[in-house]
């Protein structure tokens, strides 16, 4: 009876043999998904599907193919914007002629020209962001040729013609290709006043400058008329008539300039001073 009493009795056995497999069950599954896994990365037949394909290897040479094109795309975008530092520190000559300490640069000019751009509010049939760009670039080609002012007796024509090949050797530096491309189409755009967006980027430059000089007048206690005189009746779009009349309407507010009279040659007379009638840009 005592042995009998250690070991279990035959139902308790066969109850204990039923449960077995269930234990063994995971460990046998592990395999077969390993298996698969492993069969589908090495491009091996899947069941109940089609292979997998294998993930082509790198080329060998992958690491120095990759950097040939990068250096010269590279060199040249900083070559360009190197170029473009001029604009940055060149002073725009018409505030250099009148005695301005500290004027703004070409490059100050046309960064808050973009913001008129930005902030001009949605105008119909007018691509706004073109017109971003437009600022960013119309003086572009006078980090070579510079600020060239009515001051300096160059004919229009001639002026033209010096931007355009400082646009075409600027162009190159860029080393060509859809960005070049680009900055040409606006820059003639701009300079042809050929668009909606054009017309609104030339006042947007007119407002700059009379907004500009009135900063100057305030800050140097300076009576910039010929500005203010050589725009008056010259802005094209609804919006640079409402911000020039702004800008003028502060002026005379904040001023108290008295209004410019006309000597017999037609030329204008300003605190004493006579100044042509014809237009001046800075």
């Amino acid at each position: 009876m005592a042995v009998s009493s250690r070991f279990p009795s035959q139902p308790a056995a066969r109850g204990l043999l039923r449960r077995t497999p269930q234990r063994i069950l995971p460990v046998e599954r592990t395999p077969r998904r390993l298996a698969l896994v492993v069969t589908a990365v090495s491009g091996g037949p899947v069941p109940g599907g089609s292979p997998v394909p294998r993930r082509p290897p790198p080329p060998e040479d992958a690491a120095t193919v990759a950097p040939t094109s990068v250096p010269s795309s590279a060199a040249s975008a900083i070559d360009f914007l190197t170029l473009c530092h001029r604009l940055k520190t060149t002073k725009r000559k018409g505030w250099i002629n009148h005695s301005i300490k500290g004027p703004e640069s070409i490059a100050d000019h046309m960064y808050r020209m973009a913001l008129m751009a930005l902030i001009a509010g949605d105008l119909p049939a007018v691509d706004r962001e073109r017109c971003i760009k437009i600022a960013i670039v119309h003086d572009i080609a006078e980090a070579i040729v510079g600020d060239i002012t009515p001051s300096d007796g160059i004919p229009k024509a001639e002026k033209s013609r010096r931007e355009q090949a400082a646009l075409d050797e600027m162009c190159q530096v860029l080393g060509g290709g859809p960005a070049a491309d680009e900055i040409k189409e606006l820059w003639e755009e701009y300079e042809n006043n050929s668009s909606i967006e054009a017309n609104l980027v030339k006042d947007f430059d007119k407002v700059e400058m009379i907004l500009q000089a009135l900063e100057y007048e305030k800050e140097h206690g300076k009576v910039l008329d010929e500005f203010f005189l050589s725009t008056a009746g010259k802005f094209q779009t609804e919006i640079g008539k409402s911000w020039a009349a702004e800008v003028n309407s502060r002026r005379k507010e904040g001023c108290g300039k008295q209004e410019p009279s006309s000597n017999f040659h037609g030329n204008v007379i300003v605190m004493g001073t006579v100044w042509p009638t014809r237009a001046w840009q800075v």
